[in-house]
């Protein structure tokens, strides 16, 4: 007897799989991206196109995302954008339609996601950083981009102080020379007036007149 149920029990269980692993059928209802988590600040990896068929993988519990499939990438897609067949309708998928429309809630961990799906993606490097969430990333990197800014700023500063000093060596150096310049022409008149009166006649030079007592000299 003992046996016969555990028979059963198998039997069941068996019968159930298929039905667990089996993905539910769904629709986009517009141009979507496809995403690389469950929020808007991951990469998009994919543009899934209006009233296109897609897999439901499973979706979280805490927030309306849903793990897709869309022409064999997977990704993550908001459940307000995506409906699904229920009881001859579409309905948009919600977290009250999960259980009747046989949808896991799953749970999302970027390590075994993106190491089974992204890793010849280029945003997969930086999967340390983004394991820790979007919004740290996002922060991390407006920080380093600041830091970036700054020290551009300080690289600019330097080199127009940098030009700046060239300039007023150069003004001084000019300034200078212009001031040898002048004075080697001052002393050029200087040189010139000093011949200039060496050369001055002598009175005794000119002839004397009759009578002018100086020619007695």
């Amino acid at each position: 007897m003992k046996n016969l149920f555990v028979k059963i029990a198998a039997a069941g269980v068996l019968m159930l799989a298929p039905a667990i692993a089996e993905a539910a059928e769904g629709y986009s209802t517009a141009n979507v991206n496809m995403r690389a988590g469950p929020s808007t600040r991951y990469p998009a990896v994919a543009v899934i196109p209006a009233g296109s068929s897609i897999e439901i993988r499973g979706c979280l519990s805490d927030v309306n995302w849903c793990d897709v499939e869309f022409y064999g990438g997977r990704g993550w897609v908001s459940g307000q954008y995506v409906q699904a067949l229920y009881q001859q309708r579409r309905v948009y998928v919600g977290p009250q339609y999960y259980r009747p429309l046989g949808i896991p809630m799953i749970r999302f961990s970027v390590d075994n996601y993106w190491d089974r799906y992204y890793r010849n993606r280029d945003f997969y490097r930086d999967r340390d950083r983004w394991s820790r969430g979007p919004d740290y990333y996002y922060r991390d990197r407006d920080n380093r981009d600041r830091d970036r800014d700054r020290d551009n700023r300080d690289r600019d500063r330097n080199w127009r102080e940098r030009d700046r000093d060239r300039d007023r060596d150069w003004r001084d150096d000019y300034q200078r020379g212009d001031r040898q310049r002048d004075d080697l022409q001052r002393g050029d008149r200087q040189g010139d007036d000093r011949r200039g009166d060496d050369r001055r006649p002598d009175r005794r030079d000119f002839d004397c007149r009759p009578g002018d007592p100086s020619c007695d000299e």
